[in-house]
């Protein structure tokens, strides 16, 4: 049972998450600006998991990694770093920032699905059901204009599936933390998973022959400074402390407001659109994560009140 005093550092790590991964968005796009995306997001993790390594590694009560805990630490890093900011990373190229962030906002459901298909999984009641359709329905208002018109583009789409691909990664990576624990310190296990990351996306960089096309303006590379510190040692560390110290359902609270972060940023900074449509889809998507997240307690109550007047009837 955390004290009070953790506790009050994990609501501040909760604080951290919902702040700064919401401007990461904003930071990915002027980036992006000069740097291609695999090496830009290599670099990013490579960068910030040597330093936040290192650091930990000086701390007397913190340990290595042992035996098969690096391979599981790789394997979640390369699910929700890897692959999952990867992704975003990569379709950013074609998105706009604001949009991005709200359609990361659907990982909720991915997290759901896939854990009702496991046997000793939470299943998706019928609240989970409709929020999941309020949900993709709100991914649909954004999208629709897109598909629809005719200034849809190939790359746009891409960025779009692509963006799905990350939730549904990083939402595996994360059921599967959550089922398969390791015993190192919150921290040193974020540096390794960092580190996983960051050389599987260099190498993919590579291969793809980004490094003659790099590019490093004093805007970029302050981008890539801002990742490293507050996106990634900050930010990604206040993740796995706060997990580590709090209920799920208060630290995924942070899908809430990345999105309006994002969508506030981008507009005050990079000029991006902000339409009614755009409000109306987020209300919708942020509506249905609400419904799913609280879908669980809508079940319990009505069972508690089912229970409830059986036992009247029977007295």
């Amino acid at each position: 049972m955390p004290t009070d005093r953790e506790k009050l550092g994990a609501y501040g790590a909760w604080a951290a998450v919902c702040f700064f991964w919401g401007t990461t968005y904003l930071a990915i796009s002027v980036g992006l600006e000069t740097m291609p995306p695999m090496l830009f997001a290599g670099l990013r993790f490579l960068t910030a998991g040597v330093i936040l390594f290192l650091l930990m590694s000086r701390q007397q009560n913190v340990r290595l990694p042992r035996g098969r805990e690096w391979v599981s630490l790789a394997g979640v890093g390369l699910a929700l770093l890897g692959v999952g900011n990867g992704s975003v990373v990569w379709a950013q190229q074609w998105l706009p920032s604001g949009m991005a962030a709200l359609l990361v906002a659907t990982g909720p459901f991915w997290v759901a699905t896939l854990e009702a298909s496991r046997k000793d999984g939470e299943r998706v009641n019928r609240w989970g059901v409709l929020g999941m359709l309020l949900g993709f329905g709100g991914l649909g208002i954004l999208v629709a204009p897109k598909l629809l018109g005719a200034e849809l583009g190939v790359g746009y789409l891409a960025g779009v599936l692509a963006i799905q691909l990350a939730c549904f990664s990083w939402s595996a990576g994360s059921v599967y933390a959550k089922h398969n624990p390791v015993g190192v310190h919150p921290l040193m296990g974020a540096s390794v998973q960092m580190l996983a990351a960051g050389v599987a996306l260099t190498l993919v960089g590579t291969f793809a022959g980004e490094w003659p096309v790099l590019r490093v303006s004093p805007r970029s590379l302050a981008a890539l400074a801002y990742l490293v510190v507050f996106g990634s040692i900050v930010a990604y560390g206040s993740y796995t402390y706060a997990m580590q110290k709090l209920p799920l359902s208060i630290v995924s609270t942070y899908t809430y407001i990345n999105p309006v972060i994002a969508i506030l940023l981008g507009w005050l900074v990079l000029g991006e659109e902000l339409t009614w449509r755009m409000a109306l889809g987020a209300s919708v998507i942020i509506g249905g994560v609400a419904l799913v997240k609280a879908a669980p307690r809508l079940s319990s109550r009505r069972r508690g009140r089912a229970g409830g007047r059986a036992r009247e009837v029977t007295v």
